[in-house]
This record gives C-alpha cells, sequence and structure tokens, in this order.
C-alpha cells in the first residue's frame, strides 16, 4: 500500500493541489481574500480574475477522508447534533471547522471573506452554507442557477444568470476587494480554460482506444482535479493538461492500459461505464477491486460533476458572462434523469461498454436519487448489464469491502454469463 505507482501527471497533480493549500494558509499574512464556493458551477475565472483564493468544502472533505481523518470530523459533526443522514460532505467539513480548520494537507485553511454558492441541482449547497454563515459570519452570495427540467437551457435562462453575475456577484467581488471588474483579465482566463478543456477531453476520449490508456473514474479523479478546483483559467492547467495528453498518447502507442496504484492494468477483460461518486476512505482498496479483474472504468458521470465538456461546450472568451452561465446551467448535477440517461447510454455505445455500475452512495441525495431508474433504463436501451453497490463519501462506517467486492465479483460473472449467451446464440 506505502509503495504506490503513480503516473508522472498525477504527482504533478498532487504538488499543485498541495501548493494551493500552501498558498491558502498563507492568505491572511498576505492579505489574500479568499472565498468558500463549490466544484458544479464555480466560477473560477472570475474569482482568479479579482486575484482571490477559492476554497471547495467537498475537495477539503475528500482530501481528508483519502487520508484516512474523515471520521474523527463526522463524529464531532454528529456529537454537536447533526444528524447520520446529513450529507457526510456537509459533517466532514463541519467537524473539520470545530477542530481547528486544519486543511487536509497539515496546513489551516484560512475563514471565509465571502461565501459564493453556484446552486446547480443540489439542495444539501444551500443548506451547507447556512452553516457555515452562522460558523463565519460572513457575507453570502447566491448565485441561483435554473434547474434543467426540460432538457435544455432557454434564452431567458441563460438572460437570468448573466443578470445575476452582472448586478450581484461582480459587485460583491468589487467591494471585497476593491477592485474594479476587468473583463480583458476575465477573457484572458477562460482562453486559457478553453485551452485546457481541449486536452481534458481529448484524454477522456482516449478511453474508447483497446486498450483503454486511462481508468476514466478512479485515474479520472487525479485528470480532473485541477480542471474542477483553483486552476481552470491559469497557465499551470494549460501546462498539465499538454503533460497528461502527451503521457496518455504515448501509451496508446505502446498498446498500454492504465496506470492502477499497483502499476500497469493487466489485460483489459470489461469495459465499464460507472455512475455515481467514489468512495475516498477506501480509495486504493476500491480501485483494486476493479483493477484486480481486469476492469477498466471508460467512462463515469462523476468526472463531470464540475463540467460536461466533452459534449462540445468550452469556455468562450468573447462572452464572457454568457459562458459562465452556461457553464454553470451544464454541470451534470443540475441536468434531468432524461438527460442523465440519454448521457450514460450514448457513453456505452461510444466507449463500447460490457456493462453499466451504479455506486449509490448514502449520503449523496444529488446523485443517488433516481438512480434504479437510471439503472434500468439504460439496460433497456443499451442491452448492456447493469449493477449496483452501495458505499459512502467520507464516511469509512458505510463502506463494508467483503460485500462491496462480493458485488463487484458477482456483476462481472453476470456479464461474463451474458457473453456466453451471445456467443451460443450465434453459434446457433
Amino acid at each position: 500500500m506505502d509503495n504506490v505507482d503513480k503516473e508522472p501527471s498525477m504527482l504533478k497533480q498532487k504538488e499543485m493541489i498541495g501548493a494551493h493549500f500552501d498558498r491558502l494558509a498563507e492568505a491572511p499574512a498576505q492579505g489574500k481574500k479568499v472565498v468558500y464556493t463549490f466544484v458544479p458551477g464555480n466560477l473560477t475565472e472570475l474569482l482568479l480574475s479579482f486575484d482571490v483564493l477559492p476554497v471547495y468544502p467537498e475537495i477539503n472533505a475528500l482530501q481528508s477522508a483519502m487520508r484516512k481523518r474523515s471520521g474523527d470530523f463526522i463524529s464531532e459533526a454528529e456529537r454537536i447534533g447533526h444528524s447520520e443522514d446529513v450529507c457526510t460532505y456537509v459533517k466532514c467539513d463541519i467537524g473539520m471547522k470545530r477542530s481547528g480548520n486544519i486543511g487536509p494537507t497539515g496546513k489551516p485553511i484560512p475563514k471565509p471573506d465571502l461565501l459564493l454558492l453556484s446552486y446547480t441541482g443540489c439542495f444539501t449547497f444551500l443548506k451547507w452554507f447556512e452553516l457555515l454563515r452562522e460558523e463565519y459570519d460572513c457575507p453570502v452570495v447566491l448565485l441561483h442557477t435554473p434547474y434543467q427540467a426540460d432538457g435544455e437551457i432557454t434564452p431567458s435562462m441563460r438572460e437570468y444568470m448573466v443578470r445575476q453575475i452582472r448586478s450581484e456577484v461582480i459587485p460583491a467581488l468589487e467591494k471585497l476587494t476593491g477592485r474594479a471588474y476587468d473583463e480583458d483579465r476575465l477573457r484572458e482566463c477562460l482562453e486559457l480554460s478553453r485551452q485546457a478543456e481541449d486536452d481534458m477531453v481529448h484524454v477522456l476520449e482516449s478511453a474508447q482506444n483497446r486498450p483503454s490508456p486511462i481508468d476514466a473514474y478512479f485515474g479520472g479523479v487525479f485528470y480532473i482535479g485541477p480542471m474542477f478546483t483553483a486552476f481552470r483559467g491559469t497557465k499551470a492547467a494549460v501546462d498539465y493538461y499538454a503533460m497528461l495528453k502527451q503521457e496518455v498518447d504515448a501509451r496508446i502507442a505502446r498498446g498500454e492500459g492504465p496506470i492502477t496504484p499497483d502499476g500497469p492494468m493487466g489485460p483489459e477483460k470489461y469495459r465499464l461505464v460507472v455512475e455515481g461518486p467514489p468512495n475516498w476512505t477506501h480509495f486504493r482498496e476500491f480501485w483494486r477491486m476493479f483493477s484486480e479483474e481486469g476492469a477498466v472504468v471508460v467512462a463515469s458521470t462523476y468526472t463531470k460533476v464540475g463540467g460536461v465538456f466533452d459534449f462540445g461546450f468550452r469556455h468562450d472568451p468573447n462572452d464572457p458572462l454568457g459562458t459562465l452561465a452556461d457553464y454553470c446551467m451544464g454541470c451534470y448535477t443540475n441536468r434531468s434523469l432524461p438527460q442523465r440517461v440519454e448521457m450514460l447510454a450514448s457513453y456505452a455505445k461510444k466507449f463500447s461498454a460490457d456493462g453499466i455500475l451504479v455506486n449509490s452512495v448514502k449520503s449523496c441525495n444529488s446523485f443517488s436519487a433516481g438512480q434504479l431508474v437510471i439503472l434500468r433504463e439504460v439496460e433497456k436501451r443499451t442491452g448492456i448489464a447493469g449493477g449496483f453497490i452501495e458505499t459512502d463519501l467520507v464516511d469509512a462506517r458505510y463502506f463494508s469491502a467483503a460485500n462491496v467486492k462480493n458485488r463487484i465479483e458477482s456483476y462481472l460473472q453476470m456479464i461474463e454469463q451474458k457473453r456466453s449467451g451471445k456467443t451460443e446464440e450465434v453459434r446457433a
């Protein structure tokens, strides 16, 4: 477990995230303003144009879980009255704050100067920021994002979003920083985002190859990190994704599969599409349950929570506020169940998947609501085998390794039987 193989890009990503936590720890001494926000629908480019540092509470939670620190934070939140059924990201974050607000890297997270809530389909975000407002007593700005109930972004929805950004978000940032809105600077950030997004999509699309050079769920967590957090809109992100693209293309040229925690994966036996977030408290063990069976995830919905770029969206520097609105409304958690079904079915076909697996997370209603309906509908449309497992985000009490492993193995056996049945039909 200690000698975990990592790609150069994974090491680079870890270095980038660590450096961001260092900057946060130094922010108060350097007079830097800090804005708490969320991954889905974040306005990172706009924040960077005002030279403020973003903090993502759910990133703090998952990073803490990967370092085995989330259990104590959750216990602290429950001790002060938060229910077992509350999102464990929330409890981890509140518990971390009550325990000194020491971040995942062991350095302090500064208190927010502003809470910027981009509401994108997860009602928990609203309650979460209410709790944080009580903890920190700081201003809150809500960017309300219309839900794509009918499966499309209308001109009136877009206009509504742009109006909010212009009349509420930008004035709040101007007041916070004492700086005027600089649209040229925002355009520069958006152009850098566009470049990085091109290379990231190239990497995700590479899973169409056989063998797939990437795992688009477990490995994908590392790939999306810079894009979905503090680095979109920076030269550092452009450089990272150029490096990652080169790395993946080299694996394709050599006919290699993805890198796993134990090194290069063996022969590719199963190609899966996965719906739902991963478990973070046992992340490597969870990954091994797939890689040891020769199962590679060729597409996942979790890697779209911070932006659905593989269906054509790119940040547009020629329409700064409009493109920010489109980005917020297009995030996966802001999409209707029929849209999610269509996305998963298209992934199954595009990436020649053998099956679709749902990881249902106990405390995440945003993902878990409707997942069985989604699973059955995708099965019906595609004919591939569906599977269902249950874990949690950052609460180790809800990860039963033996149960999860047994379900995965049974599911892969079902895929094997389905293949045999098809073979017999052809022979007949």
